[in-house]
């Protein structure tokens, strides 16, 4: 899977191309919605106002709104276990 973090007008976007599922994106953007994932800080969610993922499988994008730098999502996403695969 590749993602491609760039900062956009009113947040941040990350597009996800290769071996991608939709659901996946969406489980993760659920988990950190209900605070069920240690990928960002308690800091970086609440600069996060909205979440949309749009896309189909192999070419999903998530679109970030709110005062959140490129560099923390890079860093989030480094560390999600939904999108790494990394068993708890």
């Amino acid at each position: 899977m590749n993602k491609n973090v760039t900062k956009t007008n009113d947040g941040v976007k990350i597009s996800f191309t290769g071996v991608v599922q939709k659901q996946n994106i969406i489980k993760m953007v659920e988990n950190c919605a209900t605070g069920q994932c240690e990928c960002m800080s308690d800091e970086t969610k609440k600069k996060i106002t909205d979440m949309k993922v749009t896309g189909v499988d192999g070419k999903v994008e998530l679109n970030l709104t709110g005062a959140v730098a490129k560099k923390e999502i890079e860093e989030a996403l480094a560390k999600s276990k939904v999108i790494n695969k990394i068993d708890e």
